[in-house]
């Protein structure tokens, strides 16, 4: 074999070495580098809530720009504040009658004339801790627990970043020297930004109206603590595909569990409407909304989901559709890299460079 036959297979050895290495290092590092990348989240909705208030039309005056970002400071800590009260108080609710609900359940599934030809372990024991209510409960408190412990971590890394963005721009000037190479930078980043900037922007818009609509369907139908779930749905709403059906299914579930009479008429309803709303506005509205821009396609997705909660967890999940985005970008200004992006792509067509034909500066 040639040495130019070699060298692609030693640049994919190297490539799947590094992207390994890089995967190993992240599981491994979880305390260290997640409370720097929630950091820069933060950052990044501070950012973009103080572009908001600096837009507040004031006739002839514009509100000062430290006077944005401390509104916005303040603005994110309060709702962070008023989320994590709201739910541990509502966790620490449902934990109280978390074992009527497993006996519930469990009365249930014994009734099923067929669980009988089901062994004591195996598909029965899946089942069994699928029921176990209080667990589930326990997982989400601890989940709290671990982002409140790290919290005054995230506060200072925010603090610095916020600090050193009004040098961003000399540094990147100085670190790249060359000012067709800093043009080009200086493009990804933006599109980066854009393209964030509207996801997070619809699908918080999405995920407020489907909580709303959620809790208001829970609260009128008679399910216990439709805050809870009003509350879950506007989060999982976040995590690609699966979110949205564990979102679904826990609403149903606890209707069914919270009755011995109508419980199951009750758990059917819920499941009808609050998949209905799903599916109208995850799978209808949502996509008109974000248009062609973020073209990503639903089984990279839900590998990329698959990845990054197996990497950080129930974070990870969160975080897994903007880190997606970011790379199938960067990776479409670079023509070595761009089939990738195209394969990353739900129908191929990617938003190229304005100097696509121009190679990359090395």
């Amino acid at each position: 074999m040639s040495v130019r036959q070699q060298t692609p297979l030693v640049n994919f050895a190297l490539s799947a070495l590094i992207v390994a290495l890089s995967i190993y290092l992240l599981v491994v590092g979880q305390q260290l580098f997640l409370p720097l990348v929630i950091a820069i989240v933060f950052w990044f909705l501070i950012n973009f809530v103080a572009n908001l208030v600096a837009r507040i039309p004031l006739g002839r005056w514009h509100i000062p720009r430290p006077l944005c970002f401390l509104a916005a400071i303040l603005i994110w800590i309060t709702v962070v504040t008023v989320i994590v009260q709201f739910v541990s108080g509502s966790l620490n609710d449902l934990g109280s009658v978390a074992r009527v609900y497993e006996a519930n359940l469990r009365d249930y599934w014994q009734s099923l004339p067929f669980t009988a030809q089901f062994p004591a372990g195996g598909f029965t024991q899946v089942v069994t801790e699928w029921l176990d209510i209080s667990s589930m409960v326990t997982a989400l408190a601890l989940t709290f627990t671990g982002l409140a412990a790290d919290s005054i971590l995230i506060m200072i890394y925010v603090g610095f970043l916020l600090l050193e963005q009004g040098n961003f721009n000399n540094k990147l000037s100085a670190l790249i020297g060359d000012p067709a190479r800093e043009r080009r930078v200086r493009r990804i980043i933006n599109k980066v930004r854009g393209d964030i900037q509207k996801y997070m922007t619809i699908k918080m818009l999405t995920s407020a109206i489907t909580g709303t609509l959620g809790y208001v369907i829970l609260r009128l139908l008679g399910v216990n603590f439709p805050e809870v779930w009003g509350t879950l749905i506007f989060l999982l709403n976040f995590i690609p595909t699966v979110g949205s059906i564990i979102a679904t299914i826990f609403p149903a579930m606890i209707a069914l569990a919270q009755s011995t009479d109508d419980g199951l008429y009750l758990a059917l309803l819920v499941l009808m409407m609050i998949g209905a709303l799903q599916v109208t506005i995850g799978n209808i509205i949502e996509p008109r909304l974000m248009g062609t821009s973020l073209n990503l396609s639903p089984v990279v997705i839900l590998f990329n989901l698959a990845l990054w909660g197996y990497i950080w967890g129930v974070a990870g999940m969160f975080l897994c559709v903007p880190f997606l985005i970011i790379t199938t970008i960067v990776l479409s200004h670079f023509p070595k890299t761009r089939p990738i992006a195209i394969l990353l792509s739900s129908n191929g067509q990617i938003d190229l460079p304005v100097d696509q034909d121009t190679p990359a500066q090395s």
